[in-house]
């Protein structure tokens, strides 16, 4: 492989300054105003897990998938720095000549590429840019995401564990959205059910988290009604698992380990929450065959 290739592993954004936070919900919203409330209560979020380990969790992805693949890895967030428009200078100055753009999204990287592009379109002599497909069918992903699973249906008394309901989460997205044609949901529901097929003796649903503030119609059902919806069907325990979710942030970190830990107790349910990826092995391996697949069809 041309030793000219690299890879640009983007993620979401987070910030590690707690005053950056104006200017970080700033561009999530696109410029439009930050309600007093929504950064209040976001900077809330931060405090009670004290601060997202996303940025950090991304480097940590990146120097092993180095080691993994042989390429260079460069860290690019979409929403806060180091910016994707970083990313993509410090590859071209380190004299990468094509560079693969992962995003770690699997269902959503067609938003990750458009953001890529134009950021290099911005750049004197960037790198080609090599896309990556959706991804969340890989297999090795789904191994890893069945990994952390068995990992928290262990928790349970083994009697109990095959009567464990799996809730697997994604982020919610408004519904116009979706009816604007984006393939997030379908992509993710057919993910789902190849990893809910790892658990034949678990029955499985899925529910969608961590909605905006704004209102509207959005994705669902949410966490609290598919809570509801158990312990009406008088079911005792469930494992949540967030898989479309590769690395922990506030959508984990609070929504799931404070939030809906809360949710599940008033429900009456014993809940237990799948680790998420992070930067273990089996998804570095997972990285690995994306990355390599992708250089070598293109």
């Amino acid at each position: 492989m041309n030793e000219r290739t690299g890879i640009l592993l983007s993620a979401h954004g987070t910030v590690e300054n707690l005053d950056d936070l104006p200017g970080f919900l700033a561009r999530i919203r696109r410029g439009r105003p930050v309600p007093p409330a929504l950064l209040e209560e976001t900077r809330h979020r931060y405090e009670l897990i004290g601060g997202s380990p996303l940025l950090q969790t991304t480097r940590e992805l990146a120097r092993s998938l180095e080691g993994a693949t042989g390429l260079p890895v460069f860290v690019g967030m979409r929403l806060w720095n180091p910016s994707l428009q970083q990313a993509i200078t410090e590859a071209r100055d380190a004299g990468i000549t094509r560079l693969i753009s992962l995003p770690l999204a699997p269902q959503s990287v067609q938003v990750y590429h458009e953001a890529a592009r134009e950021a290099a379109a911005a750049i004197s002599g960037a790198p080609a840019l090599v896309e990556v497909a959706s991804w969340g069918e890989e297999p090795a992903l789904l191994d890893a995401f069945a990994s952390v699973i068995q990992e928290a249906l262990d928790r349970f008394p083994e009697a109990d564990r095959a009567g464990v309901e799996l809730v697997l989460s994604a982020h919610s997205l408004p519904l116009r959205i979706i009816a604007a044609g984006d393939p997030y949901e379908q992509q993710f529901r057919a993910m789902a059910a190849r990893v809910a097929a790892r658990f034949p003796h678990n029955p499985s649903r899925i529910a969608f988290q961590s909605q905006g503030f704004d209102g509207g119609d959005w994705l669902g059902p949410d966490l609290k009604a598919t809570f509801a919806a158990l312990a009406s069907e008088g079911k005792r325990d469930v494992v949540v698992a967030a898989i479309g979710f590769l690395g922990d942030h506030v959508e984990t970190l609070y929504d799931l380990d404070l939030e809906a830990k809360r949710l599940a107790s008033e429900a009456g349910l014993r809940f237990e929450r799948a680790p998420s990826l992070n930067a273990r092995d089996a998804f570095v391996q997972a990285l690995t065959r994306v990355a390599l697949s992708s250089a070598a069809t293109s």
